[in-house]
């Protein structure tokens, strides 16, 4: 337990780009007594996939790799700024460079940023949905990301390194990092009716920008099956890592059930 009067149970770093606005609309459905939130940015200077794939004449799954690349250089000044606060652990607020490689490459990214945290604990969201899935007893997953195909095979790639079966996934394609923030919410149900299937034991929702934690514990009760969004996974993961077991209810049943 912390000895702080503000967050006696945790203090979490959250390491978000720039320009994501999800993690945080997300995080403010959990003001739990006792945990406190804290989000360190790190820049994104490439936004617009679109414009970049017109200007260059690059495909969009180039420009993506390409923006990747360019994260990977900006991360660790956000982790260097979070952990001067002393947060006692710390969770990604990106997805695509976690599943990015599939397990191999899942591997190698998390060991980079262990090296720069150290002891203190880590959530990643190819972890904390790996760990969700397996507690529901998942076998057969689909998926909605909002990628272009080269994220989508590389999600494919991970789940299937670590024996899920991925029936389908369904990319939305957005244009740009801000852009899928802007997702419509029909978009969002067309695509997981679209990956839906009865032999489909869950659906996972990744890339941390497009919040469904207003959508997804609905469509749960639809479906019959557990939803799992990004953010809610991290956000279980996280607390369940430093010992806030608090079962919490009308955000979905991992949080209601595990």
């Amino acid at each position: 337990m912390l000895n702080y009067q503000i967050a006696r149970r945790a203090q979490i770093g959250v390491i978000i780009p720039s320009t994501n606005t999800g993690v945080e609309y997300d995080l403010q459905k959990f003001a739990l007594d006792g945990v406190t939130w804290h989000p360190s940015r790190f820049y994104i200077e490439l936004r617009n996939w679109a414009d970049e794939v017109s200007k260059t004449g690059e495909s969009a799954d180039m420009v993506f790799e390409r923006f990747l690349e360019i994260m990977r250089g900006e991360i660790p000044g956000s982790i260097r700024n979070v952990m001067s606060a002393k947060v006692n652990h710390v969770m990604l607020g990106m997805s695509a460079e976690t599943f990015w490689g599939g397990l191999e490459g899942n591997i190698a990214f998390e060991n980079e940023i262990r090296d720069q945290i150290g002891d203190v604990g880590l959530t990643t969201g190819a972890g904390a949905t790996k760990d969700a899935l397996e507690l529901f007893g998942a076998k057969t997953i689909s998926v909605i990301t909002p990628y272009p195909q080269v994220g989508d095979d590389n999600v494919i790639r991970f789940f299937s390194d670590i024996g899920f079966k991925v029936h389908k996934v369904k990319g939305l394609n957005r244009p740009s990092a801000t852009a899928i923030a802007e997702t419509q919410i029909k978009d969002v149900i067309d695509a997981v009716h679209e990956v839906d299937a009865d032999h489909v034991d869950a659906i996972v929702q990744c890339g941390t920008n497009l919040s469904t934690v207003d959508l997804f514990p609905t469509l749960e009760h639809i479906l019959g099956k557990p939803l799992i969004p990004i953010n809610v996974a991290t956000v279980w993961h996280a607390l369940r890592a430093v010992g806030v077991n608090d079962k919490i209810t009308g955000h979905g049943r991992l949080l209601e059930e595990f």
